[in-house]
């Protein structure tokens, strides 16, 4: 554009004087030009445009111009350029502070940007005010979660000018956390009619909802408020959705578009959320989508990458989700990325990395939220180098000292197996949230290392929450400490103020029940403030079973089954129990109940990494490709174990079949054919060292348990076990749990 008018612009401000009153119609236009670029957000045009006048054009015909581009500026967050042009200004108009007009546009660029303490410092200064400059500084302060300094920028205003509906609802957006600053505001606003303002209305509807008043005090705003515009619906909706009443927002959803108000894309994106945790929020999320079809709101990025969360949270098929994803059809951007690759992080954590390899090939730059749903997705993996390759890229693009990462990696390698590497994070951290050390402590936990964890809690520099006692009482149940446990829950309320609650409850009962205290961890349950839920039970009959408790497994089982009817957990264990007794005809009626009510125990799977391929195993081994060589070296490791000792615990295999069976039944635990299929792929192991390490999706039995810690014996080799509650560290005959799982 410049080109087009430097031929003839430079001579338009030359031969008259910098008092003059008249410019001739091509500077007026080329002025009008400038602020045209402006206001279409062609900032970095403009200003260049502008800048090439010479002479600059005095302020008496150009300060519609400044304040254009200061606006252009403030709108883009543009400090660097605001500045530039204040210069400017400056250079060529030493007067200009004493203009009113361009001092409050100057102010409220610092203000927008950021620059608070200068803009508050040209305020202070300014010779003259109005009720402009004012507002810019509290809406400036408001904006950028100041709230303090806005809420007494606002108190001075009152001095001396009448606040303005943009200032009474700047000032109460800073007051969504703090509810008596607000109701003062909220009490003003009704004294002055500010009230029926719809920008007050909608800011106390948002400000209700963040604040203790809740969801209540937000729906009398919204039902006293003489007129309602789009966003009086989005705020309501929004606000429910932000207070958790998910049905409210739904059902005024639904008024919404019974009355034929139309909704845009904000009120969608706050809608798909309020679905979560509804029974029937698949179908809905069904029902949303076939709305947006016909508006043609599934084109908008933001709508269609709410929808694939939602579908992701509900459960549905993560198929639909990158259908939906594709059908942007190119016009992806990180958000839309993130939200596809979140959908397969947990479900399918290989195809998330493969996205994410794909996003890379676009030449899309990835951000912080991105590279923590990544690593979360590494989480999920067998070994830790795909966690270390994305650390690689994070420390490439500039996040090292990015603390949300570094808790995310410190996560990744532990569930990865490796609380070494876990530890190394940790104490490379620069800054520590209570974020990193109960990461930490939650590394320690899950590993066995009770006494690391406690050790760590002793150094921890921040204010402990309820997230770390719960990390600190599980790993104190991992390596049966029971005395410690028993006074880091007895200290957490005395000396730290947190009131236990059902997670903390569970933990507590896990590590009498493991000791052997089934009694006391009993009286415990009793004497919960709240109603114990499926989990406590769980933990009560693991424990019931672990040490022959038959008469309270059978109320645990009642109990877990009556909370939790589709859980296998409860028959399985109680049959269990049965068997060990050698009850067999009770475990069959067990047995029998749990298939005449349909509920299925979940298929014991393990996964190997080998030669960067992932190795699924089930217990039979029937699909693997190499069954038959697997299978053959199978048997021959039990011959040689059997040497060292091995007995195989045939008490928990069907009784109704020979005993020879038995063994051979145990024999093909999905466990175990992941080791053997390791042992014959020791060179192309994705492990450090002599490390063999096999992921679990349930709880390793007993047998197995046996089998490992004789096999990491004979083949001197460490064997690291992930199973669905904790690590097993299997080195030399002996486990990390020292039997205590």
């Amino acid at each position: 554009m410049l080109g087009l008018f430097g031929d003839v612009f430079s001579g338009f401000f030359r031969g008259f004087s910098t008092t003059g009153v008249s410019l001739n119609s091509e500077a007026i236009n080329l002025l009008h030009h400038i602020r045209l670029l402006c206001s279409r957000g062609h900032l970095q045009e403009a200003l260049k445009l502008f800048y090439s006048i010479t002479p600059p054009p005095p302020l008496v015909h150009s300060h519609h111009t400044y304040a254009a581009l200061f606006q252009a500026c403030a709108r883009r967050s543009s400090l660097s350029l605001g500045q530039a042009l204040h210069r400017h200004m400056l250079l060529h108009n030493p007067n200009s502070d004493f203009n009113l007009f361009l001092t409050n546009h100057v102010v409220n660029m610092y203000a927008k940007c950021g620059s608070l303490d200068y803009a508050h410092q040209m305020f202070d200064e300014m010779p003259e005010r109005n009720i402009v400059s004012w507002t810019a500084l509290v809406s400036g302060y408001a904006q950028h979660g100041r709230s303090d300094e806005c809420f007494r920028v606002f108190k001075g205003m009152l001095i001396w000018h009448r606040p303005t509906e943009f200032a009474f609802a700047s000032v109460i957006s800073a007051c969504g956390g703090d509810d008596n600053c607000g109701r003062q505001v909220h009490a003003l606003a009704l004294k002055t009619s500010f009230d029926s303002c719809v920008y007050v209305g909608n800011a106390l509807i948002m400000m209700y909802c963040k604040s203790c008043g809740g969801a209540d005090e937000a729906w009398n705003v919204y039902e006293a408020m003489g007129f309602r515009n789009l966003v009086s619906w989005n705020s309501m909706i929004a606000g429910f959705q932000v207070c958790g009443c998910g049905n409210r927002a739904l059902e005024l959803f639904s008024q919404m578009h019974i009355g034929g108000i139309r909704f845009d894309r904000a009120t969608l994106v706050s809608i798909f959320p309020c679905l979560c945790g509804m029974g029937d929020g698949l179908e809905c999320c069904f029902q949303l989508q076939c709305l947006i079809i016909k508006t043609g709101f599934i084109s908008k990025i933001e709508v269609a990458t709410a929808l694939v969360k939602a579908y992701s949270s509900l459960g549905g098929e993560v198929s639909d989700c990158y259908r939906i994803f594709l059908e942007l059809d190119g016009r992806q951007d990180v958000v839309s990325w993130t939200g596809i690759i979140a959908a397969f992080a947990e479900r399918d954590p290989k195809e998330a990395l493969l996205l994410f390899r794909q996003f890379l090939r676009e030449c899309l730059a990835p951000d912080r939220h991105m590279f923590s749903i990544v690593l979360k997705a590494c989480a999920g993996l067998a070994t830790e180098r795909h966690a270390l390759t994305v650390q690689s890229h994070v420390l490439k693009v500039g996040f090292e000292d990015d603390t949300v990462l570094a808790n995310a990696l410190i996560h990744a390698c532990a569930r990865c197996g490796s609380v070494a590497l876990s530890k190394q994070a940790f104490d490379k951290m620069g800054s520590r949230d209570i974020v990193s050390w109960n990461s930490m402590l939650k590394a320690y936990a899950m590993h066995g290392q009770g006494k690391e964890a406690l050790q760590l809690f002793s150094q921890m520099d921040a204010q402990p929450d309820g997230a770390t006692f719960v990390a600190l009482l599980s790993a104190c149940s991992h390596a049966g400490m029971v005395e410690d446990g028993a006074k880091i829950f007895e200290t957490m309320t005395n000396n730290h103020g947190i009131v236990p609650q059902l997670d903390h409850y569970t933990c507590m009962v896990d590590i009498l029940g493991r000791a052997g205290q089934i009694s006391e961890a009993k009286e415990l349950i009793d004497k919960m403030p709240m109603e114990p839920d499926s989990v406590v039970w769980s933990a009560l009959l693991g424990s019931c079973r672990k040490h022959g408790e038959t008469k309270l497994a059978k109320l645990a089982a009642v109990k877990l089954k009556e909370l939790d009817p589709n859980n296998s957990l409860g028959y399985v264990l109680m049959s269990n129990i049965f068997c060990t007794d050698g009850r067999f005809n009770e475990a069959r009626l067990i047995r029998r109940e749990m298939e005449g009510k349909t509920v299925r125990k979940e298929p014991g799977l393990s996964w190997i990494e080998v030669g960067n391929q992932v190795h699924e195993f089930s217990s039979g081994g029937q699909q693997h490709p190499e069954k038959e060589a697997i299978c053959a070296r199978l048997e021959e490791l039990v011959r040689r174990l059997k040497d060292l000792g091995y007995m195989p615990q045939i008490s928990l295999a069907l009784h109704d079949i020979e005993d020879e069976h038995k063994e051979e039944q145990l024999y093909y635990h999905s466990e175990k054919l992941a080791l053997v299929f390791a042992l014959m792929n020791v060179g192309s192991m994705c492990c450090n060292g002599n490390t063999i390490k096999i992921m679990k999706n349930i709880r390793i039995c007993v047998d197995c348990h046996n089998f490992m810690k004789l096999a990491s014996k004979l083949v001197d080799m460490e064997i690291v076990v992930r199973d669905s509650n904790r690590f097993h560290h299997f080195k030399a005959k002996v486990c990390s749990c020292n039997d205590y799982w």
